[in-house]
């Protein structure tokens, strides 16, 4: 049974709409895709900074499971139904899966700091393009929020690869 969605009447046409989702849902998969790598980086990292990576990517895995929250809401708050299979993440996203990948902890820092990166990449265009093709300023500020939150992600994550010139 197929639920009638109210008439939407936001100021926006049905395909200014329809383009914002599509940017959204391939946001949504990118959040939901860093998600997994990030998580299965907390369980699989090993050596000798474990518990400190252990304990970060686990602050990591929870604010990105937030921010992957916030897109799913914005796909509903401007009418359409956020993707929640991995099929659809994988077929949406611009981040590719890495099925059976266990690198040093080192390199799954330099690879999380790579995806933030990337993401933050195509955070730019997608805003750009709500906001001068679709005329949604609402969500291009949002994905401005979200651009900044990985930017800080990636700090973040590349303060652990950085030698600060102390440690001998």
């Amino acid at each position: 049974m197929n639920k009638k969605i109210h008439h939407i009447n936001t100021g926006l046409t049905e395909e200014q709409r329809e383009g914002v989702i599509d940017i959204l849902q391939a946001v949504l998969s990118d959040e939901s895709l860093l998600y997994v790598r990030t998580r299965n980086y907390h369980w699989n990292v090993t050596g000798p900074r474990f518990h400190t990576l252990h304990v970060f990517l686990e602050e990591q895995y929870k604010e990105i499971e937030l921010k992957a929250d916030e897109v799913a809401e914005r796909v509903r708050q401007v009418g359409g139904f956020p993707v929640g299979t991995m099929e659809e993440f994988t077929k949406l996203g611009h981040l590719k899966e890495k099925p059976g990948d266990r690198p040093p902890a080192e390199q799954m820092i330099a690879d999380l700091v790579a995806d933030h990166e990337h993401i933050v990449r195509e955070l730019r265009e997608d805003l750009e393009e709500c906001q001068d093709k679709y005329e949604d300023a609402g969500t291009a500020d949002f994905l401005t929020g979200l651009m900044e939150d990985h930017e800080q992600m990636a700090w973040m994550l590349r303060a652990h690869l950085e030698d600060d010139g102390r440690q001998k």
